[in-house]
């Protein structure tokens, strides 16, 4: 089981941007943004090896307007020996990498402009991690997508799109491509679904699934959910040999804090600020004997996965 954090480290200071606007575009300014990038992703990764945090989700920001249509410039090749460093130096420490990238991304729209660019912003996600040499246990995690009134249509939209786009046969994103269930639109049913009709993994994020059930059974009052037997179902769905250990996202309720927006409590499934330790021990607890790596979407970072690192240890 490996713990990790994704895309920024807190407690490691940065002055220069990780993107810049696409006003400002230019090669000579996508150059100098990509070197910060990859020099910054590998001091993360340097203080990830030596804390013993050996999951990481890159940033999609890694190479900024990759897959627009104004980036005319050949980064993978620019950058081919940088990226390749990065790489072999997460390979030769076994650090597990994964990428998520924006909730635009969606393959069942029935915009064909909105899925050709999902489809495009994939293909730079597993280019990325093609370049750096890594095998698929390096993952690029993606949401179904929207309703748009019909869930039952759009569930078959996204199996045709995935099973028949020529441009999705591409075998990276194939064997790269995972799902996550959510917290109101697409449950880990609905996954299960979609993985029978695709094969593709499913990544389990308790917290989506407890918001999921709780919010299914519109109670008054909020009750602890059993995640063993949905985990396990979800964990199914990976083949081991090629897609490595299953993937959880883990996080609970930000509880007890006023929205700066509206002036009222959270809403339910608001991610909490660090880490709830009787929660996650009770989480350890429920999941004992299963094998699988957490990637911890807790807004402190490697604060977090620290804490979570130690419990996990002393279980």
């Amino acid at each position: 089981m490996k713990i990790g954090y994704p895309c920024i480290n807190n407690s490691i200071p940065r002055n220069a941007s990780s993107t810049f606007r696409l006003a400002s575009y230019s090669e000579s300014k996508m150059i100098e943004t990509v070197k910060d990038n990859v020099f910054h992703l590998h001091q993360i990764l340097r203080y990830n090896v030596k804390n013993n945090l050996l999951f990481f989700r890159i940033s999609s920001c890694l190479i900024p307007f990759a897959s627009h249509p104004v980036c005319k410039f050949a980064w993978h090749k620019f950058f081919q020996s940088e990226l390749k460093q990065i790489g072999d130096y997460i390979k030769r420490h076994n650090i597990r990498i994964s990428m998520h990238p924006d909730q635009f991304v969606v393959l069942n729209s029935s915009n064909e402009k909105i899925v050709q660019n999902s489809i495009n912003e994939l293909k730079y996600h597993c280019n990325l991690l093609d370049t750096m040499h890594l095998d698929y246990t390096a993952k690029v995690q993606i949401h179904v997508g929207g309703v748009y009134g019909n869930k039952v249509h759009a569930i078959d939209r996204f199996i045709k799109t995935y099973n028949n786009s020529t441009q999705l046969a591409d075998d990276s994103i194939k064997n790269r491509l995972v799902i996550e269930n959510d917290d109101h639109l697409y449950s880990l049913k609905d996954c299960l679904y979609i993985n029978q009709c695709t094969g593709i993994p499913i990544v389990f994020d308790n917290f989506h699934y407890e918001c999921f059930v709780n919010n299914t059974k519109e109670l008054k009052v909020k009750e602890e959910v059993s995640i063993r037997n949905p985990l396990q179902k979800a964990m199914s769905t990976w083949k081991i040999n090629n897609d490595g250990l299953p993937m959880v996202d883990y996080s609970s309720q930000d509880i007890g804090t006023i929205d700066n927006y509206s002036g009222v409590m959270n809403r339910i499934g608001k991610h909490t600020e660090r880490i709830d330790i009787k929660s996650f021990k009770y989480f350890i607890k429920q999941t004992e004997g299963l094998d699988f790596d957490i990637m911890l979407e807790i807004k402190d970072k490697e604060i977090s996965a620290l804490k979570a690192l130690e419990i996990v240890r002393k279980k």
